[in-house]
């Protein structure tokens, strides 16, 4: 069963008006994952789709929605898939992918059959981004092994955290989709701070390993009209290209980054300095 739902783009002087359940209703996936169901968002940001698999009884095909008014899921598009429980499988066209924690499969354009399946160490959920696509790149499964990875931040600002650059043009081919997966390291829990936009990409962030009880509060908007939003373990946001995406949690935790747009650099920011944010 495939669960769909569309979100508009918006201006940012309309932006500034929102109450805290607008801003929730709007930017916040709070309901990715449910039993035997996937859960798509299609976002008019870059047109990307954030979603989330939970297999449990049964494997789970991707379906095409009404919205991409296709034959397949991915006729168009380019996928990227991150597992965020136990291990799993994800079946392309015939070909098994065996997917463990926090390791990636980039799907290329022009498949046909997607099949989701749960593993026997536990509860699979697989979290995913999907952006267009104008040429079918190769199937490829990314281990951290063979991430890019980047360690940043200093334990005194409360920012230590490793990258683990999944689905890069530094690691494999993609038409515009670039995913990872950021990891904060205990008593840090900062991330993407100092702040940053770049407004020829959008960016989705879904965050996880955070402990039962506590919350990550995320921060959007512009450097001059900050907003925040509090979320729990599991839950994704969307970030608009003029925005910036910091978040702080009352824990240690770990977020995947995804990001659709014209230019794939990983180093393509405009930077805000910290005391300047308001």
């Amino acid at each position: 069963m495939t669960k769909s739902e569309f979100r508009y783009a918006h201006h940012p002087e309309d932006v500034k008006k929102y109450t805290t359940e607008d801003l929730r209703r709007e930017f916040l996936m709070n309901d990715l994952f449910n039993e035997d169901q996937i859960n798509v968002v299609y976002s008019m940001y870059d047109r990307m789709i954030v979603g989330g698999v939970m297999p449990v009884k049964s494997a789970l095909k991707l379906e095409p929605t009404d919205d991409l008014k296709a034959e397949n899921f991915l006729d168009r598009r380019e996928l990227g898939i991150i597992n965020v429980g136990a291990a799993g499988k994800v079946t392309v066209d015939g070909e098994v992918f065996e997917l463990g924690n926090k390791e990636a499969l980039y799907i290329g354009k022009g498949a046909k059959d997607v099949v989701f399946e749960n593993g026997n160490e536990g509860q699979t959920l697989f979290y995913f981004n999907s952006a267009p696509a104008h040429h079918s790149y190769p199937t490829k499964k990314i281990t951290k092994n063979e991430a890019e990875i980047v360690e940043l931040g200093e334990t005194k600002y409360a920012n230590r955290r490793t990258i683990n650059k999944l689905i890069v043009n530094s690691v494999l081919e993609t038409c515009q989709l670039q995913m990872g997966m950021t990891e904060l390291h205990e008593g840090s829990v900062w991330n993407t701070m100092p702040s940053h936009t770049h407004t020829r990409r959008m960016e989705a962030y879904f965050y996880f390993d955070l402990e039962e009880g506590q919350a990550v509060s995320h921060f959007l908007g512009q450097p001059n009209e900050t907003r925040h939003i509090f979320m729990k373990n599991n839950e994704a946001v969307l970030s608009p290209e003029w925005s910036i995406h910091s978040g702080v949690g009352t824990s240690n935790y770990t977020f995947i980054w995804g990001m659709a747009g014209e230019n794939m650099d990983y180093g393509d920011m405009d930077a805000v300095k910290t005391n300047e944010l308001k």
